[in-house]
């Protein structure tokens, strides 16, 4: 009887066991592929949820919390006014054999605020470090007196002259070697003035926070840590940077392979991590864009976890093998975006002129035409069918749950009517004759923001056959790319909060340095830096930066609040809706937990059991 109690037990363990496939490995289906893996270029999800596996921050948030801190490569930290004073933990190993040291932390920063890419995420150091100076070329202008292209040829990226040289160097010593400071075991960072926010800026989840193998980076042909010839080194391209494919981190996985063709990242477990080797040894990042085979797979056992538009919720609910958690708080929003002067030689508006088969590079210059195009949109029928109820309108960028979120400001609305009165004033009439045709993009495996753009495409047709619009799929780094080199004439695109402050949405979406207002083009800048009877006098750019540099709780309320009736009164883009978030794995991965800024997975946390 023993025997035979003996091998029954066997056969449940062995049976239960097999019940879990590939126990060693996560398959994680996701939409496309990462852009760039340099920790100081990248600003999306899918760059940053690799990034957060194969780095480690100084510090991270506590579970779900956005306000509560644990120490990571920092043992302890201390917050003296606009001093923060970090302590590194010894015995700390990169990928690489090399020991974490404070002069790695040092260097990573310093090597952010001279890289600065136009566009990037280090902005958010600028903010914290220089007030009012949010790029390494407005800090230039305003702390030397010179422009940057008066120091630096464009061309040779050497300084103009001696005098421009000694300038930059007398720059570096005393506006980016200040910042960071070691003392002993001490990484001591020196603000412009008292930053609440600036823990959640380096927490674990932001790429730009990642400390970096100084060592290993200055073998690759990164900064050299040197005063001279910094300069070299500041907005680099994403595809030149050594880390555009390659890490240098101490995280709990490193990488493997970056697999472009398929769309694939995949790591292995670092068996000398700090905090002892993670418990999954290999995780698979599989961007596959169609539903139908990431469904599939997520069935069959193949994957663990796969992104689920929530039109396709229906689908998995009720399946015994699947857990499918509803109902997240995001920090986040989807917005169509409009570039007041697209580049001349861009694929998507056609002839380039208002003829009928084009549109002119400055079509959303004129405020008509973006006021109609915010009148178009049927937001209710894309929460309702496309979102299957997953998403709450918001009157701007800044979504529900801000300082500064007022839900008195008014909703968009989609109101043809409005946008045909808008369509016939726009170009002195001459729109609403002609018509017009462009191409809106959207990433390839993204369902909502395809729908998004048929949505907004059929509706344009609806109110004049000559308004032409089609809806493109591209590939994620494809997408981001026509972005920033100024080709897209409209785009749809999610933000994710930095850091749960207003001004994380704010100013990247309405400054004309920000993440999404620099893009906009020249005519945008010369509006936004333009004296506005609206704010007495002051321009948008200066509102913004006054509401980030208010201290007072209230005052900065009614700044973001009278910064938002301006953005609604110009049409400078309108929030599509305020997502709710959803989650769905198999039921034999354990371990996750939410937080709503991390980017992606949390792999360390992980275990595969089917108990």
């Amino acid at each position: 009887m023993k025997k035979l109690l003996v091998a029954l037990l066997v056969v449940v363990s062995v049976f239960a066991f097999a019940t879990v496939m590939n126990p060693d490995t996560i398959v994680d289906l996701t939409i496309g592929e990462p852009s760039t893996l340099d920790p100081h270029q990248a600003y999306d999800t899918a760059s940053g949820e690799v990034i957060f596996n194969v780095y480690d921050n100084l510090i991270e948030y506590v579970g779900s919390s956005l306000s509560e801190f644990a120490p990571r490569i920092a043992e302890s930290w201390e917050v003296n006014g606009n001093t923060v004073k970090f302590k590194i933990r010894k015995g700390v190993k990169f990928h690489s054999g090399n020991e974490l040291t404070p002069y790695d932390v040092e260097y990573t920063f310093e090597r952010a605020l001279i890289g600065n890419p136009n566009g990037g995420p280090i902005w958010m150091f600028y903010e914290v470090f220089f007030g009012d100076y949010f790029s390494l070329k407005s800090a230039v202008r305003g702390l030397t007196g010179h422009s940057w292209n008066e120091l630096v040829n464009p061309e040779t990226k050497e300084p103009v002259n001696d005098e421009a040289k000694q300038i930059l160097l007398d720059f570096y010593k005393k506006y980016i070697d200040s910042k960071v400071e070691v003392q002993g075991d001490y990484v001591i960072f020196h603000l412009a003035s008292p930053k609440a926010y600036f823990l959640n800026i380096i927490a674990q989840g932001s790429s730009w926070g990642a400390i970096l193998d100084s060592k290993a980076a200055k073998d690759l042909g990164l900064w050299d840590g040197k005063a001279d010839g910094w300069w070299k080194f500041h907005d680099w391209k994403k595809e030149s940077s050594p880390l555009y494919a390659k890490e240098i981190g101490s995280g709990p996985y490193e990488l493997v392979e970056w697999n472009r063709a398929e769309q694939k990242v995949i790591l292995k477990a670092f068996d000398e991590y700090w905090r002892g080797p993670a418990k999954i040894k290999n995780v698979v990042i599989w961007g596959i864009d169609e539903w139908s085979t990431r469904k599939a797979m997520l069935e069959k056992g193949e994957a663990d976890i796969a992104a689920v538009p929530t039109q396709y919720l229906d689908q998995v609910r009720g399946n015994p093998d699947l857990e499918v958690i509803e109902g997240l708080p995001s920090v986040s929003v989807t917005t169509l975006n409009f570039n007041w002067q697209v580049k001349p030689d861009s694929p998507y508006i056609g002839s380039g002129k208002l003829d009928g088969q084009g549109i002119p590079v400055d079509f959303f210059a004129d405020k008509n035409v973006r006021l109609g195009f915010i009148a178009s949109f049927d937001y209710q029928k894309m929460i309702d069918e496309v979102l299957n109820g997953f998403g709450e309108l918001v009157p701007t960028a800044l979504p529900k749950g801000f300082l500064g979120y007022d839900d008195n400001l008014p909703k968009p609305k989609y109101d043809l009517t409005a946008a045909t009165r808008y369509f016939k004033r726009a170009f002195r009439g001459q729109l609403w004759r002609k018509g017009f045709k462009m191409t809106v993009l959207y990433n390839t495996g993204n369902e909502t923001r395809q729908k998004s753009a048929e949505l907004l495409a059929d509706s344009l047709k609806k109110i004049n056959p000559k308004f032409q619009v089609e809806a493109r799929g591209v590939q994620w780094p494809t997408f981001l790319d026509a972005k920033k080199n100024g080709k897209m004439p409209l785009y749809l695109l999610g933000w994710l909060a930095d850091y749960p402050d207003p001004n994380n949405f704010i100013y990247p979406f309405y400054h004309s340095d920000g993440d999404f207002g620099y893009y906009f083009g020249d005519k945008y800048a010369e509006f936004a830096n333009k004296p506005q009877a609206f704010f007495g006098g002051k321009s948008l750019n200066q509102m913004i930066i006054d509401a980030a540099s208010a201290t007072n709780p209230k005052v900065r309320e009614e700044l973001y609040i009278k910064i938002q009736k301006f953005v609604i009164r110009e049409g400078l883009g309108v929030p599509l809706f305020q997502p709710i978030g959803v989650r769905v794995h198999r039921k034999w991965l354990k371990g996750w937990y939410p937080n709503a800024i991390r980017p992606g997975d949390d792999y360390y946390r992980y275990y595969k059991s089917d108990e």
